[in-house]
């Protein structure tokens, strides 16, 4: 099964045609003459390079004339591949990015003048240190997961790169992309699902946004057993410390009656945080993951949907009350109860400030996944622990949650 999905926004770009005239692309520079003077410039001078992991920042002195219009650098990143870029007139650094290893390149600078006359070419050579792709790759690592494969891997530079999960295909019988992640965080820790557990071929390799490539990384692997936890034998296990609900339409059982829209489990206004609820799944489960419904549309991203909040567990047959920290490092065990994770509700995907847009919006609707510590111990009874809402209210609500793992 090919499991597709993309953690980082594409960017579509189009051509905007108001009545007969077409307004072209304007990327800072002027491609039509704006001068009549042909006069070639003067060289850059006095130039110095600062190398840097997969790039180099060159900076010089410019001759003196009115009308040069920018300073033109090209060179190449690697074999047969090209780049150019440009610096305005107004600054004296040009920045040459994408090389594909740690060695010494060759840059060509002109200035161009407004009437797009170039200079004479003057060579520079530059050294740039091991870019960040390369950087990555020997830390990553492939791990048999609940229904797929775990990766891992460090960026400590934060810089922008992509990870690129590959398996075999039963179909197509040969090796094909089946995730993109692109991410500027210091720790990668995620994982691809959709598979059976019977031994497959997967491999990963590390991109960047010059479409440099990492050898691959290939394991052959047996992906981890997984079910959806079977919601009819969920039941409310109602502790001293629970919140007091808001009636009797947004009640706990509302979280697992397959139920996507309102009501859902909501807590009363003036409540204190944490928010809890706490109910039995029935039997014994090594979870793997969850997914948890917010409300949606007027309430994205705002009123009492999570922000902060904490999955705790038990495994005793009749679990005591505790009263429950705002937060805690996971594992930490108190009575009864272990932290099994603590969570974030990821902020709009399209990066704008919250309610975020319809897309953002949509995000919501889908549900959110969440993975549970692969070393988190087994569970028969779980406790939601909501530590922040997004309106940083007295109370928060959750529509529906699902729960995967493995039964033991």
């Amino acid at each position: 099964m090919k499991n597709t999905t993309y953690h980082a926004a594409l960017l579509l770009a189009g051509t905007l045609i108001l009545g007969m005239a077409a307004c072209k692309k304007n990327n800072g520079y002027n491609t039509e003459p704006v001068s009549t003077d042909k006069t070639k410039p003067g060289v850059v001078t006095n130039i110095k390079v600062d190398n840097y992991n997969g790039g180099a920042d060159i900076t010089y002195d410019l001759p003196n004339s009115s009308n040069i219009l920018y300073v033109l650098a090209k060179y190449k990143i690697r074999d047969n591949v090209s780049r150019e870029t440009k610096s305005s007139y107004y600054t004296d650094t040009i920045k040459v990015e994408g090389f594909a290893q740690a060695k010494e390149y060759e840059v060509t600078l002109y200035t161009v003048t407004r009437a797009n006359v170039m200079s004479d070419p003057v060579t520079v050579k530059v050294n740039p240190q091991t870019p960040v792709y390369q950087l990555v790759r020997p830390s990553i690592s492939i791990s048999p997961d609940f229904g797929g494969v775990n990766v891992k891997s460090l960026n400590p530079l934060k810089k922008e790169i992509g990870v690129i999960l590959i398996a075999y295909d039963d179909v197509t019988q040969e090796m094909e992309i089946q995730d993109q992640f692109f991410t500027k965080t210091d720790t990668i820790d995620y994982s691809v699902r959709g598979y059976k557990t019977d031994a497959r071929n997967f491999g990963v390799y590390i991109t960047d946004k010059w479409g440099n490539i990492s050898d691959t990384l290939s394991v052959r692997l047996n992906p981890l057993y997984e079910e959806q936890l079977d919601k009819t034998k969920f039941s409310q296990y109602t502790l001293a410390s629970d919140a007091e609900l808001y009636d009797g339409n947004w009640i706990v059982s509302k979280l697992w009656d397959d139920n996507k829209g309102e009501p859902g489990w909501h807590t009363n206004s003036g409540g204190k945080t944490p928010f809890i609820c706490t109910f039995s799944v029935g039997a014994t489960y090594k979870l793997s993951r969850f997914i948890l419904w917010a409300r949606p549309d007027t309430y994205a991203y705002g009123h009492g949907n999570p922000r902060d909040f904490s999955l705790w567990g038990s495994n005793a047959d009749s679990p005591k009350d505790a009263q429950l920290p705002l937060s805690a490092p996971e594992g930490t065990i108190i009575g009864d109860w272990v932290n099994m994770g603590n969570y974030n509700y990821p902020p709009p995907p399209s990066g704008m400030a919250p309610p975020g847009n319809s897309a953002d919006n949509e995000f919501v609707k889908a549900g959110v996944n969440f993975n549970v510590p692969f070393n988190a111990p087994s569970v028969k009874f779980l406790r939601v622990s909501v530590a922040r809402t997004w309106s940083g209210g007295s109370f928060a609500h959750i529509l529906e949650l699902s729960f995967f793992g493995k039964p033991e």
